[in-house]
């Protein structure tokens, strides 16, 4: 809840106070208690009582006592008593409830510590306080410059102005005692105002600071929980939580308060449990105790001599075990005892609403179709043309018999002189060997005289005797060309 000033405007975009931290309204105050008894009256004989909750700057909160029994309702802006002086804060507790706050901060309602209200804020004494609270950042900025100048080893973390601006309060952290007379006096030459040292914890210094923790929500010291109470390890132990201070510890340093928030729940959980130095005695060795689940009921195990295997086993099963051993009975191993748990199985669901898929509402990756159809034709234009490759490199003999390659070919009789040649060498189309010199390669076609010609490049599928299609075959060989050069090669 928020008050009113602090709603959206058109543009959906909110407005806010701009009253850091003093909301009339009290409902954006730290540490707000709401009085759930204002509505109602009281009964007969009894007078309401004259004493009232102010809170101050970072939740800082005193009881105050209405003398002149002025008309003060929450959130209303009082001058209180100062030291010296008078201060300016906001009334965030009024009526019944008041009388439980002073008995939970043991605070006497006869006491003489409390201290009275003078009036209700004027405008001037609001300016006052405004143009006081105004200067806190600086005076912090140039205090830490003399703190440093000094060389002292303590922390200043926060400035606090008093309503009529004559005092200032400076809070500061350190881990010894440290003798800061020195600095008391810097810091009244230069400010001019009077200076109040105040050590705080490291704790009430995260509940004055504030902050988000790691839940992702605002800290609970600085919202809700008004009494800081002790907190150990024990309790993590007991939770079964790993023993790590990065992720125990809290903005302040020290072990995060919500680690009591589920202890008792966890304490009545585990008396049920065996103690975790109660050891199982089997027939292959000793089994000492490794984790557990408490609100799954399981528990690990290992043997003493060999622990790099875990086995599970269910409470009753445990507890079975121990019984054994009290009546001095041994178990075979832990291996059968874990064959024999039947785990839970998970009961299957209906997915009626269709949140199964965590990117349902992702938007599909946008392919170019154009792009895809062009790599799809140079594909297969290219599959084809390996194809043909393919196809004219086929081996030899490929579809054909095998033939003897002594054998005489068909309709060839190589004692017959070949017409075509003159020279007189017998040569025949195919299957016999020619009397010509061998084919030049691609190098000595061009060491070759002019007018000579060589079948550099052809298919040699073509003279081969013993491969190449029957297409080829048949076909008729051209007679070589007449060259003075061949005839004086094959002479």
């Amino acid at each position: 809840m928020s008050c009113n000033s602090c709603s959206s405007d058109i543009n959906s975009v909110p407005k806010g106070c701009k009253s850091n931290g003093s909301c009339n309204t009290g409902s954006c105050d730290k540490l707000t208690v709401f009085d759930w008894l204002s509505n109602m009256s009281l009964p007969s004989g009894h007078k309401p009582i004259n004493i009232f909750e102010v809170r101050f700057k970072n939740g800082r909160k005193h009881f105050y006592r209405n003398q002149d029994n002025l008309q003060i309702s929450i959130g209303d802006i009082i001058a209180v008593e100062g030291n010296p002086g008078h201060d300016i804060g906001t009334v965030s507790l009024a009526g019944e409830l008041v009388k439980v706050q002073m008995k939970k901060k043991r605070v006497a309602m006869d006491s003489e510590d409390i201290k009275k209200i003078y009036r209700k804020a004027t405008q001037r004494d609001i300016d006052i306080w405004h143009a006081a609270r105004a200067k806190e950042y600086d005076t912090q900025y140039k205090g830490r410059e003399i703190l440093g100048r000094l060389g002292l080893k303590m922390k200043l973390s926060d400035v606090e102005y008093q309503g009529d601006g004559n005092k200032a309060t400076f809070y500061y952290t350190a881990d010894d005692r440290v003798d800061f007379r020195q600095l008391i006096r810097d810091l009244a030459s230069a400010f001019s105002i009077r200076i109040e040292m105040k050590q705080v914890g490291l704790r009430q210094e995260a509940a004055r600071l504030g902050g988000v923790g790691s839940c992702g929500r605002e800290l609970c010291c600085s919202t809700w929980l008004t009494d800081l109470r002790k907190v150990n390890t024990t309790a993590a132990r007991y939770q079964q939580l790993s023993l790590n201070p990065q992720k125990l510890a809290g903005q302040c340093g020290k072990l995060k308060c919500c680690l009591n928030y589920e202890l008792d729940t966890y304490l009545d959980a585990i008396k049920e449990f065996p103690k975790q130095d109660v050891v199982l005695k089997t027939e292959k060795g000793d089994a000492t105790f490794v984790k557990m689940d408490i609100f799954k009921g399981l528990l690990w195990y290992t043997y003493r001599e060999n622990r790099s295997k875990w086995y599970k086993l269910t409470l009753e099963q445990v507890q079975e075990i121990i019984t054994l051993n009290k009546n001095q009975e041994k178990i075979a191993s832990l291996e059968e005892w874990e064959a024999d748990l039947i785990e839970e199985t998970k009961a299957d669901f209906e997915n009626v609403v269709g949140q199964d898929s965590l990117t349902r509402f992702d938007v599909p990756k946008r392919t170019n179709k154009r792009r895809n159809k062009n790599k799809n034709r140079n594909k297969k234009a290219g599959g084809q043309q390996t194809q043909n490759k393919n196809q004219s490199r086929k081996p030899q003999g490929a579809g054909q018999k095998r033939r003897n390659p002594n054998a005489k070919p068909l309709g060839v009789n190589p004692n017959k002189p070949n017409p075509n040649n003159k020279s007189g060498s017998a040569t025949a189309k195919q299957g016999a060997k020619p009397n010509r010199p061998k084919k030049a390669n691609a190098n000595q076609a061009n060491n070759n005289p002019k007018g000579a010609k060589t079948q550099v490049g052809k298919n040699p599928k073509a003279t081969n005797p013993q491969g190449g299609n029957n297409a080829n075959r048949n076909k008729k060989r051209r007679p070589p060309r007449k060259s003075a050069n061949n005839n004086k090669k094959e002479e």
